[in-house]
């Protein structure tokens, strides 16, 4: 793999600078493995509408250069000829048994709107991003399976504009996702019809919505058994804040799909109506993954079937290839500041015999029932934690004054 700037190419490529700053030095050099061939076949990026003033974006005209260059074949190869101007581009692909030829005053210019920079696969070498997770943004000068590649010429410039994607790394901003003042609305009874889902996802902002679907609200995400895990890759980074809906499943939701493992989650100032259930974390045998800094607060619910649910019970699974033996860790959680009306059960946490989960923190909660109605009680089982100003009063495995630790830094 050669880089350098936007430019990288997955092959062999002889880069040829005419110089003669060096001419007296005795260079030791590989170019010879890939001979400089005389190509009888020549164009320029000119025959294809391409326009040098550092204005016109030329990605069309050298898509269809390359286009003629690798359907044609001509015996030997083709040179493409850039003549002196500045040529604004965006990323396009090389081809096989090709040569790029830039003339002395020829500068090809990346564009820096980055919209017209496609998302690609990772290099499958590495699974994922190099520097950040998941996918990658095409090259600017970009080959993949080549062979007989030179860029050569009498030291015109390939100009990659850097800086932007210097900036957008340094800002945090790169590969980062927003989504603010969104309206989505399904109904009530249509099937798979979460609003937002960060899956395998890291710094997402989530706020100012209103969402009202036939499922989860939003439900953070990050693989689907022994896929998931092989993929491992993390949602962490997460960030719901003022978000309003109503859906016959969850409000606030993390999983069940969880096996890549889901981290550092912040939701807070939530309003829900006529929910299934207000907040829910949920994961499964067979997940593994680790859940755990997940922070909620500032949650109002009315008429909800349950207000929250943490179970380790829910969910399919893709296929009979899953680990049984792989459990998920749930841990280091903290509700907070939560009032429910007309709430039918207050809540639920279920853990894994073998894995219980721990670390649970519910502070200042209300959940009341409907008027002239007693209110239901918590259920729980493998789980510990601890419970502040609860009502209704939680099960007696949050109580334990042995476990009040786990609410210490809530406060």
């Amino acid at each position: 793999m050669l880089c350098f700037d936007l430019l990288c190419i997955g092959v062999i490529v002889l880069i040829s600078i005419n110089s003669t700053s060096f001419a007296n030095a005795e260079w030791v050099t590989c170019s010879g493995i890939v001979p400089m061939r005389y190509r009888n076949d020549k164009i320029s990026i000119t025959d294809f509408g391409g326009i040098g003033d550092g204005v016109t974006l030329n990605t069309k005209a050298f898509r269809e250069a390359i286009y003629r260059i690798e359907h044609l074949r001509r015996r030997g190869g083709t040179l493409l000829y850039i003549p002196p101007g500045e040529y604004l581009t965006g990323p396009f692909n090389l081809t096989s048994r090709m040569t790029l030829y830039l003339a002395k005053g020829a500068v090809i210019k990346a564009t820096t709107d980055t919209e017209h920079w496609p998302l690609i696969a990772p290099l499958p070498s590495y699974g994922r991003g190099r520097e950040r997770p998941g996918g990658r943004y095409m090259s600017f000068i970009h080959g993949d399976g080549l062979h007989d590649v030179i860029i050569t010429g009498e030291n015109g410039t390939i100009d990659g504009q850097g800086g932007v994607w210097w900036n957008m790394w340094r800002q945090r901003t790169l590969h980062n996702v927003v989504i603010r003042y969104v309206t989505i609305l399904a109904p009530a009874d249509s099937p798979n019809t979460d609003g937002i889902d960060p899956d395998s996802s890291s710094h997402v902002c989530i706020e100012d919505s209103y969402i009202s679907t036939g499922d989860d609200l939003v439900a953070v995400k990050s693989g689907w058994d022994e896929y998931g895990i092989s993929y491992g890759r993390p949602s962490h980074g997460i960030t719901i804040r003022r978000v309003t809906g109503s859906s016959p499943f969850a409000g606030i939701a993390v999983g069940s799909e969880t096996s890549g493992g889901v981290e550092d989650v912040l939701a807070e100032h939530i309003t829900l109506y006529n929910m299934g259930v207000g907040i829910h974390l949920k994961t499964n045998i067979g997940r593994g993954g680790v859940i755990r800094n997940i922070s909620v607060s500032n949650v109002y619910m009315e008429n909800a079937r349950k207000g929250i649910k943490i179970s380790g019970d829910v969910g399919d699974h893709p296929d009979e290839y899953y680990n049984p033996n792989a459990l998920p860790i749930l841990k280091d959680v903290v509700i907070k500041n939560v009032w429910g009306e007309r709430v039918q059960q207050p809540g639920l946490i279920h853990g894994l015999r073998n894995a219980p989960f721990t670390g649970i923190c519910l502070s200042n909660i209300h959940l009341g029932g409907a008027r002239g109605l007693r209110d239901s009680p918590w259920q729980c089982s493998d789980v510990s934690g601890a419970a502040v100003q609860v009502s209704p009063w939680p099960c007696s495995q949050l109580t334990s004054r042995q476990q009040n630790g786990a609410c210490s830094s809530s406060f």
